[in-house]
Formats: structure tokens, C-alpha cells, sequence
């Protein structure tokens, strides 16, 4: 007896999802009339037959999700947006989906190229994750003809729906307890303008400074990579102040902060003995620094759970909008700071 053929069969043959198949068979939309002629020609020639799980399986309603991200945050030593990932993969297996990952490589941006599963049909709904150059994501958010989101970046423009932890307050937590800890004099460490997380932590920063009367110099603002290109060079970037020190210092992220913690040590600092170091986001790989560094949380889990829910409303009704969604995290205390006084007070 023949064995029966299967809608991942035609897939297979086609090189597109089973859901590409199944939405082409049953004359669901989201599939190109070229594409759905190719499907149903070669489900006929196949002797493909339509049974009562097929129907089983569209009602279950299935849907391929394509999350694109920057080459230059996805490397070895930037653990966060792969983890994010694995959320949204393991989110999105719950919900009986699929998440396939595409990283987008600098020269794509720069020539404004469509990622390939959005082009090859391959997914029926797409999440930018992270931050790209601004061109290229105005030219996504004008050209992708799918339900789409943002996570862990702003639009912008103001219109796409968007899923970003809290960074603002963030940091302006973490400023204030090295405030608290008697700190007069806080440096940041980022490059302002290369992402927008960077951007409102710096914006926290700010707020806390302005709050406890701190007058911010110039030299005290460190820049950690290549604003255009993302890429961090350590000869190049983590300069230190040449005079007037900080006596502690925020840091845009973890890894940020294990960098400068190592380039203070070797200009024979002591932290925090000497100078105080805090971070953000809460992940670590391979420190330079044998040392806990006090941080604030992001809560990946909430994050995916809610871009997953969001874009599923929106497959299902191409109206719904959520706006901009701020997930809290949590803040951390370890050993990278420490008391040199009495609180500062807020004025």
C-alpha cells in the first residue's frame, strides 16, 4: 500500500513551510497566488488527499514566526538576544508555532535587502529584535506585508507595535543606589545614539543625575563601541577619564560593565574598593572580571510570552494594535559596588 502523502511532503519539494502548504490548500490568505497555483499542481501530482486530521490541523491554526536580528549582537559574546530567542522559540512551541531565526548581516542593512524568509515566503508573521540602522528599519516597516513587531527597540515613527523592556527607569534605579551608596561623582559607560536601549538607560542616568544636583562632565561619558556599526574595539573605545575620576560608574549593559571593570584594573583600580561599577540586563559569558556585578534584570520570559500573544492576536485580526508595551525587571545586588558615604539626597 502507498504511503499516504503528507502536507511537510509538499513542503519538502517546495521548500516552504507546512503552513505555507496547509494555508494554500485550504484558501486561507497570506500565501501569493503564484506560490498557492505551485502548491495545489503539486499536491495533485503527488496524489496528496485532504483528511479529516488536515482539517484537525487547521483548525489548530499553526504559524511560522521569522525573528530577524543584527549580525553584530549575535555574536559568541552577546548571549542576550540569543537567550531572548530561545523564549520566543520556546513561547512560541506552546502556542503550537514555530520561530525560525534570520541574522542580518551589516551589508544587508546597507543595501536595504529584504531578509530571505520574508522574500521566499516562509513565515507568516515577522519580529525585529534588536536594534538596526534607522534606514533599514523605516524601509522594513514600509515593505513587509505581514503582522509585525518590535522587541527590544523603538520605532522611530511611533506606529509599530513594540515590546521594550523598561530601560528608562532602569537605570534611573540603579543611578539612584550608587546615590544612595554616597556616591558623588557617576560616570556612564555607552556610546549614546548606537541603540535605542543605550539611549534611554543614558536617558535614566540623567533623570537620577539631574534629581541629586550632579553637575555631568564630558569626560565622564565613555563610549564602548562604533556608533554606526555596533562593533567595540578595546584599544579604541573604554577610555578613562584623564582627570577628575568618578568615584563609581553605570554601565548601558553587563557586558560593558565586565569590559571597564577589567580596563580600571589594569590602570591599577580596585573595584570597588576604589570605584563602584553596576551594569544592566543581568547575563554573563566568560567575565574578564572575577566579580558580581550588581545589575538590573530584564525579564526575558515576560518579554517573548507577550510578543508571542501579540503577534498571534494580530494573524488573527489584521486590526489589532497594542502600542508600546514596558516590561519592569528587577534589580540585583552583588558585589561591584560598594558605601563611601552618607546618601545624597534628591534635591
Amino acid at each position: 500500500m502507498p504511503k499516504a502523502v503528507k502536507l511537510a511532503d509538499i513542503a519538502q519539494k517546495l521548500d516552504v513551510s507546512t503552513v505555507t502548504v496547509s494555508k494554500a490548500l485550504s484558501g486561507q490568505k497570506g500565501v501569493s497566488e503564484e506560490m498557492r497555483a505551485k502548491i495545489k499542481q503539486l499536491a495533485q501530482e503527488m496524489g496528496y488527499v485532504k483528511t479529516e486530521a488536515s482539517d484537525r490541523q487547521k483548525e489548530k491554526k499553526s504559524y511560522t514566526i521569522g525573528v530577524a536580528v543584527a549580525e553584530r549582537y549575535i555574536g559568541s559574546n552577546q548571549p542576550f538576544y540569543w537567550q531572548l530567542y530561545q523564549e520566543l522559540s520556546q513561547r512560541s512551541v506552546r502556542k503550537n508555532c514555530f520561530a525560525v531565526l534570520e541574522v542580518i548581516p551589516y551589508e544587508m542593512e546597507i543595501r536595504m535587502l529584504m531578509p530571505k524568509m520574508v522574500t521566499e515566503e516562509k513565515i507568516e508573521a515577522m519580529i525585529l529584535m534588536g536594534t538596526f540602522k534607522m534606514e533599514y528599519t523605516h524601509f522594513l516597516q514600509q515593505n513587509v506585508r505581514l503582522p509585525f513587531l518590535m522587541l527590544d527597540t523603538l520605532s522611530h515613527e511611533g506606529e509599530v507595535d513594540t515590546i521594550v523592556s523598561n530601560n528608562l527607569m532602569g537605570a534611573y534605579r540603579m543611578c539612584n543606589y550608587l546615590f544612595e551608596l554616597g556616591h558623588k561623582k557617576i560616570g556612564f559607560v555607552g556610546t549614546r545614539l548606537a541603540t535605542t536601549s543605550i539611549d534611554e538607560r543614558f536617558l535614566g542616568y540623567l533623570k537620577s543625575a539631574m534629581e541629586h544636583g550632579m553637575q555631568i562632565q564630558n569626560e565622564w561619558l565613555v563610549e564602548d563601541r562604533d556608533r554606526d556599526t555596533g562593533r567595540s574595539d578595546y584599544r579604541t573605545h573604554y577610555c578613562l577619564p584623564d582627570q577628575n575620576m568618578p568615584t563609581a560608574f553605570f554601565c548601558n549593559n553587563d557586558i560593558a560593565a565586565n569590559v571597564w571593570i577589567h580596563k580600571l584594573t589594569e590602570n591599577g583600580y580596585s573595584v570597588p574598593e576604589d570605584i563602584s561599577v553596576v551594569g544592566f540586563d543581568n547575563y554573563m559569558n566568560e567575565p574578564f572580571a572575577k566579580i558580581g556585578i550588581t545589575t538590573y534584570a530584564i525579564d526575558t520570559k515576560k518579554m517573548a510570552k507577550r510578543a508571542i500573544h501579540v503577534l498571534l492576536h494580530k494573524l488573527e485580526n489584521a486590526d489589532y494594535s497594542m502600542g508600546i508595551c514596558l516590561i519592569d525587571g528587577t534589580f540585583i545586588e552583588r558585589e561591584s559596588a560598594c558605601r563611601i558615604g552618607p546618601p545624597v539626597p534628591f534635591l
